[in-house]
């Protein structure tokens, strides 16, 4: 076979893989999103409040994070197909522990098998497509694994609130479980670590202290921490919004259906997926990742100020925000991206699960942090809680990632024109 034969054969192959990995992703969105739709639902059935909520919601993204750092050294040791497959599993047991739940502690519970099993989705994901595929198609490729898992995002939209409304919220969920299950198998079946002739397959399996000298070499990385600023709370205040609370401000403030409240999630969803195919290259395009990062996250910080400073404003304005969020949200794809570019390969595994773990830390954090919030003001006389309640949160948001911004603008920009030069380098030598 001829080199270029030999390099269309494993773009294929890799290809494949990706999708296969992209597919499984929606899994994990659909459940992570579904409170959204579902969250007054679960508040009526259970008999319980916002902060109860809140604390559910974060449940997922606290047993998440706590994967991360295991999971990458399970990545850089036994590799993703092992990995995913494995944890799949775990997610499927948790989902089945949520959908038949009785009660609260017990849906609690599932909650977090099903945060930690789906854990390692995405970080599998960018080491497959790290150690396939060449640098500077990191970003362009991660973007459509989160655009296609995104898909279980908008499923948990529109489509949920009419779902449950006919069938109720279990019957949905255990289908998105038996979807689960197929997943793992298909992870299993279809997944190869990395391409033939690569270092990984000829590896010596670090002992454990060495692993955790890595982690160590990850963790005293100079470069990491202004990153890991933004990265804790971008994803974690716009998902506050989207992924929690933005459904239920619509219907106790502004009076909209739970459909129509779905619609609106499911046009910021589509927005987002739009992003995330916007920002992916545009690395390449402009070659630079933190001034992408920055100028996203400002346009975030408008759109919730827009929620936060108004009283009483047209119903327009917050449906367009909504939106618009998910647009710019795609943004912390290139915060996740510039934090890739500091790690070498050896240590790739470990370096993005501890990037991923600040994400989903910050995520749990501000769910949680979310439901106190809006807990602390008192509701109206039929539960539902009052216009300042949502705006004080918002605002709250708001002055979080200006704070986070200015710290984040001190990291050192990676721009993918010098890692292709250092690659070339590294080849010739």
């Amino acid at each position: 076979m001829q080199p270029s034969e030999r390099r269309a054969s494993i773009y294929r192959r890799g290809l494949i893989i990706v999708a296969t990995l992209a597919t499984a992703y929606m899994a994990s969105h659909f459940f992570r999103s579904s409170n959204v739709t579902t969250g007054l639902d679960l508040m009526r059935d259970l008999s319980v409040g916002p902060g109860a909520l809140g604390a559910l919601t974060g449940a997922f993204f606290f047993g998440f994070a706590a994967m991360q750092i295991p999971c990458g050294f399970f990545f850089d040791r036994f590799g993703p197909r092992r990995t995913v497959a494995g944890m799949l599993v775990l997610a499927t047991i948790g989902g089945i522990i949520f959908t038949t739940a009785p009660s609260w502690p017990v849906l609690l519970t599932g909650r977090v098998l099903l945060g930690a099993g789906f854990g390692v989705m995405l970080i599998g994901s960018m080491v497959v497509i790290t150690r396939w595929f060449p640098p500077d198609r990191f970003s362009t490729l991660t973007a459509v694994v989160l655009s296609v898992g995104l898909l279980g995002n908008l499923i948990a939209t529109t489509p949920l609130a009419w779902a449950a409304e006919i069938s109720g919220w279990r019957t949905v969920f255990a289908a998105a479980v038996l979807f689960t299950a197929v997943a793992a198998i298909a992870v299993w079946i279809v997944v190869r670590d990395a391409p033939p002739g690569h270092p990984f397959l000829a590896r010596k399996p670090e002992p454990v202290g060495e692993m955790l000298q890595g982690l160590f070499e990850v963790l005293r990385n100079p470069r990491l921490w202004p990153i890991i600023s933004l990265n804790f709370f971008n994803y974690a205040c716009t998902f506050t919004v989207q992924g929690l609370w933005g459904g239920a401000y619509l219907r106790e403030v502004h009076g909209l259906t739970p459909i129509a409240a779905g619609n609106v999630l499911l046009a910021a969803v589509v927005a987002y997926q739009l992003g995330m195919l916007c920002f992916g290259p545009l690395d390449r395009l402009f070659d630079t990742r933190k001034w992408i990062a920055i100028g996203g996250t400002v346009a975030i910080i408008v759109l919730l100020a827009a929620l936060a400073i108004p009283a009483s404003p047209p119903v327009w304005l917050p449906i367009g925000a909504i939106v618009a969020m998910g647009f710019f949200s795609a943004s912390s794809t290139m915060v996740m991206t510039h934090g890739r570019g500091i790690f070498p390969d050896r240590l790739i595994g470990r370096g993005i699960a501890t990037m991923n773990t600040s994400v989903m830390l910050g995520v749990a954090v501000m769910q949680t942090v979310s439901g106190m919030i809006l807990g602390a003001f008192e509701p109206l006389a039929g539960g539902a809680r009052t216009e300042i309640a949502y705006r004080s949160l918002f605002a709250f948001l708001t002055v979080i990632l200006i704070c986070a911004v200015l710290s984040y603008s001190r990291s050192e920009d990676i721009k993918p024109s010098e890692e292709m030069r250092l690659r070339e380098l590294a080849k010739a030598a």
